[in-house]
């Protein structure tokens, strides 16, 4: 009895040991702040990661997400050469996964900075995997509401008329059939009749009872006005809307590619937007600031180097040979519109894709706002205006004051020395 409880005694020790390693294994993973390792993860880790897609290197939410040894992650974070120098099994693999391309060495991070980035990818990563569905069916009707009535609303209300004309039909001869057959038992039939009934029947007698129906007459051009009236309003309302125009242009410029999977900020190429009226397009020395050396051997690319008169071989550039790119415009408001990119970009601090859409996924760019007064007058009455520290709206906020005051107030003072204010 006595062996039998020392036992049990070892054995519930060794369980409590079991336990306790297991616990301190969880307690282990990386206890840290997303916010501060969000800021983290877009400087260090977005040119090559992405976390749900593999880039350059793997997509980081299921690798960390299913890697519970956080202290490794750290060492492979901050110095993974120094791993595979070590013959690290784990890190040996990876290596050799990816080519035995390098990854870079980030020892300026703490290992606070690593649990902080680690803890945001989780985070994140769970996030995405709970509310696609959400978002997608969210976006979807806040395109809906924005849009107007859908196709499915249109094709449904001319189901409606046609069902309600195939009813119609059914009961007049519904009703004809009933009281044929009650003047027949009269012995009321109309002579006329008995002759069809003797006769061969007029092939296009039932049209001319049709016709003689007031009812059916009325509801049929009743309808035809309907619908030649609604196409007619939709076509005029239309005119000029070229929403989803999407032209073939002379190289084919994924945005799909810079902007989504690069990640390459839109000021970069298109920096006007944030200075001017227009966005403008890029030159094309924008374009050579990365394919001197990037994708050279693509035929697209190729016609760039024939636009600047560019050898890749020499890499000397021969002016004679130089010609313009003739970009087809997709965006295009008409020349009594006054519209400026810097007043939207930088001073309310707009996007790119609230007019412009999710340019990031287009491979090739369509117009995906319908660009019209009524869109963009919905936009300005639901924008709300942070008019705090906004250096405009302190301006206007002196002026009233100053006028409160009995002072004098110039045209000057409203901004009317401001160039664009005639020279637009």
């Amino acid at each position: 009895m006595r062996k039998f409880s020392l036992l049990l005694k070892q054995f519930s020790r060794s369980v409590l040991l079991v336990a306790g390693l297991t616990a301190m294994g969880f307690n282990a993973l990386a206890q840290g702040d997303a916010a501060k390792g969000e800021a983290l993860y877009k400087a260090k880790c977005t040119s090559c990661h992405k976390l749900d897609q593999r880039l350059t290197g793997p997509a980081l939410g299921p690798v960390m997400t299913s890697e519970t040894d956080d202290k490794w992650l750290t060492k492979w974070i901050q110095n993974n050469q120094a791993l595979i120098a070590a013959k690290d099994p784990k890190a040996l693999k990876i290596y050799n996964e990816y080519n035995q391309a390098g990854m870079n060495v980030f020892t300026e991070l703490s290992d606070g900075d690593v649990a902080n980035i680690i803890t945001y990818v989780r985070d994140e990563y769970k996030k995405m995997q709970a509310t696609p569905a959400a978002g997608g069916s969210a976006n979807a009707a806040g395109a809906g509401a924005a849009e107007g009535p859908s196709n499915a609303l249109i094709f449904g209300l001319i189901a409606a008329v046609v069902v309600a004309l195939i009813v119609i039909l059914v009961l007049n001869r519904a009703i004809g059939t009933l009281e044929r057959l009650i003047l027949k038992r009269k012995d009321l039939l109309p002579e006329e009749d008995v002759v069809e009934e003797a006769v061969a029947v007029d092939r296009f007698a039932t049209v001319k009872r049709l016709a003689k129906n007031k009812k059916l007459v009325f509801f049929f051009v009743l309808a035809g006005t309907i619908a030649l009236g609604s196409w007619s309003w939709v076509t005029m309302w239309n005119t000029n809307v070229h929403q989803g125009y999407q032209p073939v242009q002379p190289i084919k410029y994924s945005h799909e590619l810079h902007a989504g999977v690069m990640k390459i900020n839109c000021q970069y190429c298109h920096s006007s937007a944030y200075k001017g009226k227009n966005a403008t397009i890029p030159s094309l020395n924008v374009c050579m600031n990365c394919h001197k050396v990037v994708k050279t051997e693509s035929p697209e690319i190729h016609k760039i180097y024939d636009a600047l008169g560019y050898d890749p071989g020499t890499q000397k550039y021969d002016t004679t040979k130089a010609r313009p790119i003739q970009w087809v415009r997709i965006h295009n408001l008409p020349d009594f519109a006054y519209f400026n990119h810097s007043q939207h970009t930088k001073v309310a601090g707009i996007q790119c894709q609230k007019c412009h859409g999710p340019i990031q996924t287009m491979k090739e760019v369509y117009q995906y706002s319908p660009l019209t007064m009524k869109w963009c007058i919905q936009c300005h009455k639901r924008t709300e205006t942070g008019f705090k520290g906004n250096a405009y709206y302190d301006k206007m906020v002196e002026v009233h004051d100053a006028l409160k005051r009995g002072e004098k107030v110039t045209a000057a003072a409203l901004g009317g020395l401001e160039c664009a204010k005639c020279h637009y």
